[in-house]
């Protein structure tokens, strides 16, 4: 989403919701909380290591990050126990803070940096091929950093255990374990973090991941990668989920935040169709919706673009403000109806709006033809938004039934 822009948006809105009765303010607001933290506060998701594995940052991003095809990083210089940004593959930044073996003067300095920028996640690494036990002072050193991170006191705990990927690509073909070291280094390091008194109820799971070389041109994104990916995405803050979810490019976390985007999109359009005062309300009701259209675009993994957003409106066949243009016609004819005609009009101001969403949703994450997305914008514009938003895919399968 373009910030300022967005920012815009919600201020001229906070400024409308004042002239509105407090019972409708109360719920537009509602809405645009989950709003303001997706788009108006979105960050880089900031990630701290910790652990005894003694392999380099760039090794050890390149494999959690092989599902995002992070890029060549041999040429990318890391600092230690400081917020570093690294771009993965053009779709987004994070942040990491290497706190490894940090000795006291270094966790004053990570102390510093945790109360400029918290961590949003913690990835505990040991060596899944090391027959040795987790050393105390690593997970005395992740709950000392724990503690410290007052920004975001829910930060959560993956434990990540490094295997090589030759012994991997046996295993597979054998259909085999690989060796004892791998599952025994995987419990052990479950058993550590969940036996901690501090650790445990952060801990959301532990990984066994094969190594990836950081200048591989195509890295191999392992089933345990992916996984990663998707976990990332559902688990951090909304501030860094839209980061997050761009790099991994998990269809299934797309979907979720682009219908939290049009259900919260199409209940303010509700609200704003349903002021008795005709056409005041359309420069933002028509803005509000291509803001809808274009942030469902960058979810996607596309460039901001209020004209590439007004051209997918266009392609469609639809006018630009089409719940406003069908809530003036309403007005019209139930304007003998004072009171459930204003009721009438925002409910078709929030289905245009809503239908032009999920038109978004199906061509730009689905992958729908722009016939069929076509089809399912006239289709959702005649009934009312579901409770709970339905995929093309969904959509197929419940009318089968």
């Amino acid at each position: 989403m373009n910030q300022p822009l967005f920012l815009h948006i919600v201020e001229r809105l906070e400024g409308f919701l004042g002239k509105l009765p407090e019972s409708i303010q109360r719920p537009v607001l509602h809405e645009l909380t989950p709003l303001k933290e997706l788009f108006l506060k979105q960050r880089a998701p900031r990630f701290v290591l910790t652990g005894s594995h003694k392999l380099p940052v760039q090794e050890v991003f390149a494999t959690c990050f092989a599902a995002a095809q992070p890029g060549d990083m041999r040429d990318v210089l890391m600092e230690v126990f400081r917020w570093q940004d690294v771009s993965v593959g053009g779709f987004g930044t994070v942040a990491l803070l290497d706190a490894r073996g940090a000795d006291e003067p270094a966790m004053r300095k990570i102390e510093e940096e945790l109360k400029r920028e918290g961590a949003d996640m913690f990835l505990h690494l040991v060596d899944g091929q090391s027959g040795r036990p987790v050393l105390s002072r690593d997970t005395d050193l992740l709950a000392a950093v724990v503690q410290v991170n007052q920004n975001n006191p829910r930060a959560n705990i993956i434990g990540v255990s490094f295997v090589a990927p030759a012994r991997a690509t046996a295993a597979r073909e054998s259909g085999h374990p690989i060796t004892v070291e791998r599952p025994s280094a995987a419990s052990k390091l479950e058993s550590a973090l969940s036996g901690h008194v501090i650790l445990r109820e952060r801990l959301l799971q532990v990984l066994e991941l094969p190594l990836t070389s950081p200048s591989a041109e195509t890295p191999q994104a392992t089933p345990a990668a992916r996984h990663l990916m998707s976990m990332l995405a559902r688990e951090l803050p909304n501030e860094a989920r839209v980061e997050m979810i761009r790099i991994s490019r998990d269809r299934e976390a797309q979907v979720q935040v682009a219908q939290i985007l049009v259900k919260s999109t199409s209940a303010i359009s509700t609200a704003i169709g349903a002021q008795p005062i005709p056409l005041a309300d359309l420069p933002i009701l028509t803005t509000l919706q291509l803001v809808m259209v274009s942030g469902i675009m960058y979810i996607a993994g596309r460039e901001r673009s209020l004209r590439a957003a007004t051209e997918f409106v266009a392609a469609l066949g639809v006018n630009v403000g089409a719940g406003m243009v069908l809530r003036e016609g309403a007005r019209a004819v139930l304007k003998f109806f004072p009171g459930w005609g204003n009721v009438v009009c925002g409910m078709v101001a929030g289905a245009g709006t809503y239908a032009l969403g999920r038109a978004a949703i199906v061509y730009f994450l689905e992958g729908v033809s722009l016939k069929d997305a076509r089809r399912i914008y006239i289709r959702s514009r005649k009934k009312p938004p579901a409770p709970r938003l339905l995929t093309a895919k969904a959509e197929k399968r419940a009318r089968r039934s």
